[in-house]
């Protein structure tokens, strides 16, 4: 196991599976040194956990959480193209969708559920650039939606 799913485990979460695609895409794709994921949703053995709006139906604190979990399975997609996570030198963006109801403002703080969980996993290599957008609405009526690009080292 590497150092980077041995601090997963220590932080009591396990690597998932990688999400499959629900279109026309890869959950990630490797250019030089770079890894870009796709969006990854907040699913859970194949499920989402929540459906709905952010501010709506779903509570900022629930979405941060969704958020952490989007972020556990953009790192699954990295590993599915890198094959060992500690080969990872620094996040370099992460970007967050949340589906927000039309006065909802909190965007930030529900993508620092993503942002605080790489931070917990990869220290300063975790620490990043970042956009928090509210959007309508997402796939499966997702409440969040985290992408990431990381650098690796060869």
């Amino acid at each position: 196991m590497s150092a980077v799913e041995t601090r997963i485990a220590e932080l009591g979460l396990k690597l998932p599976e990688v999400v499959p695609p629900l279109a026309a895409y890869q959950p990630a794709v490797r250019s030089g040194n770079y890894v870009f994921t796709s969006g990854q949703l907040p699913m859970v053995d194949g499920a989402l956990p929540a459906t709905g709006k952010v501010g709506a139906g779903v509570t900022p604190e629930a979405a941060k959480e969704l958020a952490a979990t989007c972020a556990l399975n953009a790192l699954a997609a990295v590993k599915s193209v890198v094959g060992d996570l500690d080969r990872i030198q620094r996040v370099v963006k992460v970007v967050g969708f949340v589906a927000s109801a039309p006065d909802f403002t909190g965007q930030p703080g529900v993508i620092n559920g993503a942002s605080e969980l790489l931070g917990e996993i990869l220290g300063d290599k975790g620490v990043h650039a970042r956009s928090a957008v509210g959007v309508a609405v997402l796939p499966l009526d997702a409440p969040v939606e985290v992408e990431i690009q990381v650098e690796i080292a060869e």
